[in-house]
C-alpha cells in the first residue's frame, strides 16, 4: 500500500470527509494534497525543514506557513509563501529551528493562533476519544468539533502536548504516529539502504560480538536500525536501544512488539552524554548520527565507560565537510548548490573528520577510520523526498523548475538517486 492509499484509507476509517491537518514533514500530506485537495480542508506547516510547493499547489489559498523569522526558518517560509498563491506566513517571533528543537513547545500561543484560524470547513467527529492502528498508522482521538490531524513533529519529544489544552477546546484533535509518518518514516526510509545499513554492519563485523553478547545502541530513536541489527545477529545476542527522546522510544517499543522483536531488544530512556549504565555494562556499543546534535566528546567517553575492556565501539556521523551529489543532469550553478550537505551540528557535535582524531583523545585504540557514501534510491520511503524539501530551499523558482525536470528525466531513466557522506570510525576499550 502507498502513502496516498494509505491516508485515504485512514481518512475513510476515521468517518473523515475532509479534516484540516498539522504537519512538521510536508512530504507527509503532498500525495494527499495533490490527489485529493478536498479532502484537507486548512493545511499548517510548521517549522518545516523544507518545503516542495508543486504538490501543495491545490491547497495554496487554505495553508497556513508557520515559520520564524530568522535565518533558514524564514528562508523556507518566504520561499514557500511566494510559489504558494494565497497561502498566508504565521510568524514566530525571533525565531529559527534546527530539525530537533521543538518548534510547539518554544512558541505555543503563535502555534496554537495560527492552527486556530486554518479556513475551510472540516468533518465534525462527535465520537467518544478512542485510540487504535489502521494500515500502520496509530492514531488517538481528543477534543470535539471540526477534525485536526496532527502529524507527527520530525523529532520533537514532547510532540503537540503543549498545544493540546487549546486545541481540543477547538477541535477534535487526532494525534497520529507510526513508521509510516515523519521522523519515523525518515528514519526507517534511510534503514532501507543497503549501503547506509552496509556501513553500520561492516562495524558490526568488525567488532564480531560472539553468540550472548550484550550490544548497545546509543540515540535508537525510533529503532529503525536496532531492529535490523537484532535480526542480523540473531536471537543469541541481547540489544539494548538508549534515547532521550520517550517519543521516539514509545514508537520503538511498538515497532519492535509489531515485528516481533521485543524479546529480544529493550529500550531505556538515556542521555548519551550520561549513559544510564554502570561501568562496563556491555560487550559492545555503537551510534550512528547521534553524536553531531550533543557534546560528542562527553558521549564517547560514555561510550567507552559502559563497554567492557577489549570491547568494540563504532561511531558513524554525517559529514558535512564531504561533498553531497544527486544522479541527475544539472547544469553547474545548480549542482553547486546542492553539493554542500545540511549543515546542522549541535554545540559541541562533531560531523566532519576530526571525529577520528576526537574519537582517539577519547582513549579508544586500534582504530579503523573510513569516510563513506550511502546511496539512497527514489521510492516510497520518505527519506529521499524528505531531503528533496531540504535541497529545495536552497534554489530560487526558477532553478526549482530546472530541477523538477532533470528529476523527471532521471525517473523516466531509472536511474535518480543521491548520495550522501558519512564518516566511520571503529575503535577498542583499553
Amino acid at each position: 500500500m502507498n502513502q496516498l492509499e494509505r491516508l485515504l484509507s485512514l481518512w475513510d476509517h476515521l468517518g473523515l470527509r475532509t479534516a484540516h491537518v498539522a504537519v512538521q514533514l510536508p512530504v507527509d500530506i503532498a500525495v494527499l494534497a495533490q490527489a485529493h485537495p478536498e479532502r484537507i480542508a486548512g493545511l499548517g506547516i510548521c517549522e518545516a525543514p523544507g518545503i516542495n510547493p508543486a504538490p501543495l499547489l491545490p491547497v495554496a489559498a487554505r495553508t497556513a506557513l508557520i515559520a520564524g523569522d530568522r535565518g533558514h526558518s524564514t528562508r523556507i517560509g518566504d520561499n514557500a509563501a511566494a510559489a504558494l498563491p494565497g497561502s498566508r506566513r504565521a510568524v514566530l517571533a525571533d525565531y529559527s529551528a534546527q530539525v530537533w528543537n521543538d518548534c510547539v513547545s518554544d512558541r505555543t500561543d503563535a502555534v496554537v493562533a495560527a492552527l486556530l484560524s486554518l479556513p475551510g470547513e472540516a468533518t465534525v467527529l462527535t465520537a467518544s476519544p478512542r485510540s487504535g492502528l489502521h494500515e500502520g498508522i496509530s492514531y488517538d482521538i481528543q477534543g470535539r468539533g471540526p477534525a485536526l490531524v496532527l502529524f507527527p513533529l520530525m523529532l520533537s519529544a514532547a510532540q503537540w502536548d503543549a498545544a493540546m489544552p487549546a486545541l481540543t477546546a477547538h477541535y477534535t484533535v487526532i494525534r497520529l504516529g507510526g513508521r509510516h509518518l515523519s521522523g519515523v518514516a525518515v528514519l526507517e526510509g534511510r534503514g532501507e539502504s543497503p549501503t547506509y545499513m552496509g556501513m553500520l554492519f561492516q562495524l558490526l563485523e568488525a567488532m564480531a560480538p560472539a553468540p550472548g553478547a550484550s550490544v548497545l545502541e546509543v540515540g535508537c530513536g525510533c529503532g529503525a536500525l536496532i531492529r535490523r541489527v537484532a535480526r542480523r545477529l540473531g536471537p543469541d545476542r541481547t540489544l539494548t536501544g538508549v534515547d532521550l527522546n520517550p517519543f521516539l522510544l514509545r514508537e520503538a517499543a511498538a515497532l519492535a512488539e509489531q515485528d516481533g522483536l521485543a524479546a529480544q531488544i529493550r529500550f531505556r530512556q538515556g542521555n548519551a552524554e550520561q549513559l544510564p549504565f554502570p561501568d562496563a555494562s556491555f560487550d559492545h556499543a555503537y551510534s550512528v548520527t547521534v553524536l553531531e546534535e550533543c557534546d560528542a566528546d562527553k558521549a564517547m567517553r560514555e561510550l567507552r565507560r559502559v563497554v567492557k575492556p577489549g570491547g568494540g565501539v563504532g561511531v558513524i556521523v554525517r559529514g558535512i565537510d564531504i561533498h553531497q551529489s544527486w544522479n541527475m543532469e544539472l547544469p553547474d550553478a545548480i549542482r553547486r548548490k546542492i553539493e554542500i550537505p545540511p549543515q546542522s551540528l549541535g554545540k559541541g557535535g562533531v560531523a566532519d573528520a576530526s571525529l577520528y582524531r576526537r574519537f582517539a583523545a577519547a582513549g579508544f585504540r586500534a582504530l579503523s577510520c573510513s569516510p563513506a557514501l550511502a546511496s539512497f534510491a527514489w521510492d516510497d520511503t520518505s527519506f529521499i523526498r524528505y531531503r528533496e524539501e531540504a535541497m529545495l530551499a536552497r534554489l530560487t523558482p526558477e532553478e526549482a523548475a530546472v530541477w523538477d525536470t532533470a528529476k523527471q528525466a532521471a525517473l523516466a531513466a531509472g536511474v535518480l538517486f543521491t548520495t550522501n557522506p558519512f564518516h566511520c570510525v571503529m575503535g577498542r576499550v583499553p
